[in-house]
């Protein structure tokens, strides 16, 4: 049993996986195969593209069984619906039955033909071929990129279920994992339940037989009203809400129970009957803890041989675990290879593979930019070399940071720069090519990689104080220009010192405008006397 459950889980999950996406608007299975009809406008290669994602292909009419199959799938319905039929190439062949043309099968030959009158046997014709309830269901070509009202799919399947026997005042309504279900049903696929009534018994479809449920908790919660789990017996099981019990009948869904004994046991999660007893019991991916109600998560992957593959790691999820590979390899098969990122050219420069990863490196004259390691910047690593220049543009030259260029004749040079004779540095200074360290005095601790401060934790030696000086390298220091030292002078201060020159330079002019107008009235005052003088001056004339 427990391999025909695995085997159902398998298949199933396959079976409810493709099932998903769009919902057919209704379905019919006969022996082995199902139809299903999907009224969603489409042209020819989307309609096919949506049938293989469901695990089958546009329909085939190759026999009157299947023609009348149409009738009751569409017989509702209106407008073109596509069909498995089309001509992939070359010229329609009047004579032949199918014309030339062809099922999306491969099949080229079919006992049943429908053609509608007046078909159009020329090169240019219209290569793809739907239905129509209004037209009889003749087949009528049509363009293939033209937008169809909807399209039929076909799939075909094994170990298919036929309808459960139902006894009188009995009734058992059917749900397939196509989507489509009902009551009247002749086979069903494999994955298919049933609910029969007034029972609530509910099975499901496996390798042709229906099994009782419940059944796997992945697929449709086991078939259980409530909650499914597997219990300690490792059986999948129902259980129901406080207050409520399984039905014993049909083992899925929940009655109210006159005196419910796993209120008592304060479950977490669940309670199961062991036949003797009642225990706690918890979901998949957890187990039981040492208080006999408590649930902890499972952690799959304490097992290291859980991904016993090399290069594999493991991931746990609630309830199970995942093999995935390690970072920088890809799944090939059934094996964790190293996967060449150098293919997608993640470095600048010069990339290089490695197990699990890759690595970057640069042309000569050039170094990896520690910011980003997938990149390259220019290096010179001398006091002088020669520059970078534009193959179409000799004037366009480039130099490492810290150096400068220089013509000399054709060529042009980076020149190391001194910073140290900008003074960059507050107190010690030592030039490095393409940059500079500063140091302290003793006493002083470098602070910002360029500024000293005092020392607070000074070790005195006979009333001396004694640091030993920190150099501190920086490649990529931020530092002020390179043609001035940092202020000393605070804004404020900077400010004063402005404000009280001008208010000199002004008391100094207003003093010496002061004393030449002085000086001036004072000449004034002296020409005037003596212009006075001279008049007393004249003598008196008696007259005679």
């Amino acid at each position: 049993m427990k391999h025909v459950r695995g085997l159902y889980v398998v298949g199933l999950v396959f079976l409810m996986g493709r099932a998903g996406g769009i919902e057919p608007n209704s379905g019919y299975c006969i022996g082995n195969q199902c139809f299903t009809v999907f009224n969603d406008p489409s042209n020819f290669t989307t309609a096919q593209n949506q049938c293989r994602n469901l695990g089958g292909h546009l329909m085939t009419v190759r026999s009157s069984v299947s023609h009348d199959i149409l009738f009751i799938l569409l017989g509702n319905l209106t407008g073109q619906f596509w069909i498995g039929l089309h001509l992939p190439s070359g010229c329609p062949d009047a004579v032949s039955g199918l014309k030339g043309f062809q099922w999306v099968t491969k099949y080229s030959e079919s006992d049943f033909f429908n053609w509608s009158p007046g078909f159009d046997s020329s090169c240019s014709c219209h290569r793809c071929v739907s239905v129509s309830p209004r037209s009889e269901f003749k087949w009528i070509q049509e363009p293939c990129g033209e937008r169809a009202a909807g399209f039929l799919c076909e799939q075909n399947f094994t170990d298919t279920c036929k309808s459960l026997a139902v006894a009188k005042g009995e009734s058992v309504t059917y749900m397939t994992p196509l989507g489509f279900g009902g009551t009247d049903m002749l086979s069903l696929p494999p994955g298919s339940t049933a609910v029969q009534m007034p029972s609530q018994t509910k099975y499901v479809c496996v390798s042709g037989q229906w099994l009782q449920g419940p059944w796997s908790c992945e697929i449709n919660n086991g078939g259980c009203e409530f909650k499914c789990t597997v219990s300690p017996k490792r059986a999948p099981s129902c259980y129901c809400p406080p207050g409520k019990t399984v039905n014993p009948a049909n083992k899925v869904t929940c009655d109210a129970a006159t005196e419910d004994p796993c209120l008592a046991l304060r479950c977490q999660y669940g309670c199961y009957n062991d036949s003797e007893s009642y225990a706690c019991m918890c979901d998949q991916g957890f187990k039981l803890a040492e208080d006999g109600r408590s649930c902890v998560e499972i952690n799959h992957c304490a097992d290291e041989r859980q991904c016993p593959g090399k290069n594999f790691m493991c991931i746990n999820n609630v309830g199970s675990f995942r093999c995935v590979c390690k970072e920088g390899y890809k799944t090939l098969g059934r094996q964790c290879v190293d996967e060449d990122e150098c293919i997608s050219a993640p470095c600048e420069h010069t990339c290089t593979n490695t197990p699990g990863g890759y690595k970057c490196s640069c042309y000569s004259g050039y170094k990896v930019d520690p910011k980003s390691p997938n990149k390259c910047q220019l290096h010179c690593g001398a006091e002088e070399c020669p520059a970078e220049c534009d193959p179409n543009d000799e004037l366009e030259c480039y130099c490492p940071d810290g150096y400068v260029s220089e013509e000399r004749g054709d060529h042009t040079f980076c020149i190391d720069i001194d910073e140290c004779h900008s003074e960059q540095c507050d107190q010690l200074c030592e030039n490095t090519f393409g940059s500079y360290v500063c140091a302290c005095r003793p006493g002083y601790t470098l602070v910002g990689q360029f500024r000293c401060v005092k020392s607070e934790d000074e070790t005195h030696t006979d009333g001396k104080t004694a640091t030993t000086p920190t150099i501190h390298p920086s490649p990529t220091l931020p530092h002020p220009d390179p043609t001035r030292q940092p202020s000393g002078v605070t804004t404020g201060a900077l400010i004063g010192i402005i404000v009280f020159t001008v208010f000199f330079i002004v008391l100094v002019v207003f003093l010496v405008h002061h004393i030449l107008c002085r000086r001036g009235k004072m000449e004034s005052t002296g020409a005037l006397k003596a212009a006075e003088g001279e008049a007393h001056g004249l003598e008196h004339v008696n007259a005679h």
